[in-house]
């Protein structure tokens, strides 16, 4: 039998119920029992949220946990400790491992160390093509069988128009979520940051908009020719963007998240030559930022993902040219979302929720993203004025490949609970 917590005094924001205001919240048998003004229940703790936001458990819809293969960089349990330590109770995992998560086997063994080691819930992403090589379909039907709840070649764009077409058919069929990673390789090859006058300056090849925004114009004319659903990953440019709403008007079933370094960094925090300014698709340009924060503002991008990609000190510590793309992210999405968006007036605190809580669970179809009462009690407690310093010292991710280390934050979750079980109190990870 499970503890009954009663959280008291705390401001509860939940964009699908359309409440934010002064809530208490009882938990039971890991679920939401009830919400309401004055709650005196009976409970095992009472846990004090004065002063404090008490919200859905965020999210995250893009994380790479790099297990089975790359343990050196990040594991099931190292991950999942990252993802309560940022207020996630819910992450989706890439399926670029090594090996790939591309048959019913290695879907089932994942399944077993997630079982085991998963401080949170995590679900699985499956291949879309065999080896995420581009050139044959997975079987979607028995990776789903197996536990999977979407598809995707993440790293990778599907390249071949007739498969791609096929993907998308089967994913509606199979009522799978179908994410694309939209980049045109000859297009890209051989960049390593935004093309532009700062790559040429710093001697570097450059990764132009284009390649991006010309394969999320392909697969959006794909899935409106095949009436399918397509999620694209991580945007990061204006003219991406563009495409996505007129998509969206036009009634093609698309959704879109970005991550926070998108709408926080810029190229010019590559002029260093600081290796955890790279990533795929690159920083873009102050305009691209801007257009980014529009976007969630006004409901073209659905989601907030960090994309969270560890890679350790040695494989960071390389010359720009060598090193791989990507940063970790799950430690930092929540106070970023906080400095950059909700205290400079780009979104609400509800709608700030609604990116990295409500909206995910909707898109994923699962549960989660809302405190109404008989759901399960995923929760997060958000001290909204806490102000720190991110140290590298402090992350809990096995790998440290932050650009944000020694950054100013503000806003930080303290106390999470994961099905009604406190995983992290007080900032402590139980």
């Amino acid at each position: 039998m499970s503890k009954r917590y009663l959280i008291k005094g705390g401001r509860v924001v939940d964009p699908v119920r359309k409440i934010d205001g002064p809530l208490d919240i009882l938990i039971s048998d890991g679920k939401i029992e009830k919400v309401g003004k004055g709650l005196n229940a009976k409970a095992d703790e009472v846990i004090d949220a004065a002063g404090k936001i008490v919200a859905p458990g965020l999210i995250d819809m893009h994380v790479h946990l790099r297990e089975p293969g790359r343990e050196d960089e990040e594991t099931i349990r190292t991950g999942s400790r990252a993802a309560v330590r940022g207020g996630f109770t819910g992450i989706l995992c890439m399926p670029n491992t090594d090996p790939a998560l591309d048959e019913p086997l290695i879907i089932k063994s994942l399944k077993d160390i997630i079982k085991r080691d998963a401080l949170c819930g995590i679900f699985i992403t499956g291949a879309i093509t065999v080896e995420r090589s581009g050139q044959k379909l997975t079987d979607f039907e028995k990776l789903k069988k197996e536990g999977i709840i979407a598809v995707s070649d993440d790293g990778s764009s599907v390249q071949d128009k007739k498969i791609m077409q096929e993907a998308l058919e089967r994913a509606k069929a199979s009522s799978l979520l179908l994410i694309e990673h939209c980049e045109d390789p000859l297009l890209s090859a051989g960049g390593v940051m935004n093309k532009g006058f700062i790559s040429t300056k710093m001697g570097l090849k450059g990764m132009p908009a284009r390649s991006e925004y010309e394969a999320v114009k392909r697969v959006l004319e794909l899935a409106k020719r095949s009436s399918g659903r397509v999620h694209i990953a991580h945007v990061s440019c204006k003219e991406s963007i563009d495409l996505i709403r007129k998509a969206k008007k036009a009634g093609v079933e698309v959704t879109a998240e970005t991550a926070p370094h998108y709408f926080t960094l810029t190229e010019e925090c590559c002029a260093t030559y600081d290796t955890n300014t790279k990533m795929n698709p690159p920083l873009r340009t102050k305009d691209d930022v801007e257009a980014v924060k529009m976007a969630l503002a006004d409901g073209t991008i659905d989601a907030i993902a960090t994309d969270h990609a560890p890679h350790t000190d040695s494989e960071k510590d390389v010359e720009f040219d060598y090193a791989p793309f990507g940063i970790i992210g799950l430690e930092t999405a929540l106070s970023l979302g906080v400095t950059e968006l909700v205290d400079k007036n780009i979104l609400s605190w509800d709608q700030l929720i609604l990116k990295l809580s409500a909206n995910p669970a909707k898109i994923l179809g699962i549960p989660g993203g809302s405190l109404k009462e008989g759901s399960p009690a995923d929760v997060v407690i958000i001290d909204p004025g806490k102000e720190y310093t991110f140290k590298k010292d402090a992350i809990v991710s096995k790998s440290k490949n932050s650009p944000f280390i020694d950054w100013k934050l503000k806003g930080k979750a303290v106390t999470v609970l994961v099905a009604g079980q406190i995983a992290m109190k007080d900032e402590l990870i139980l």
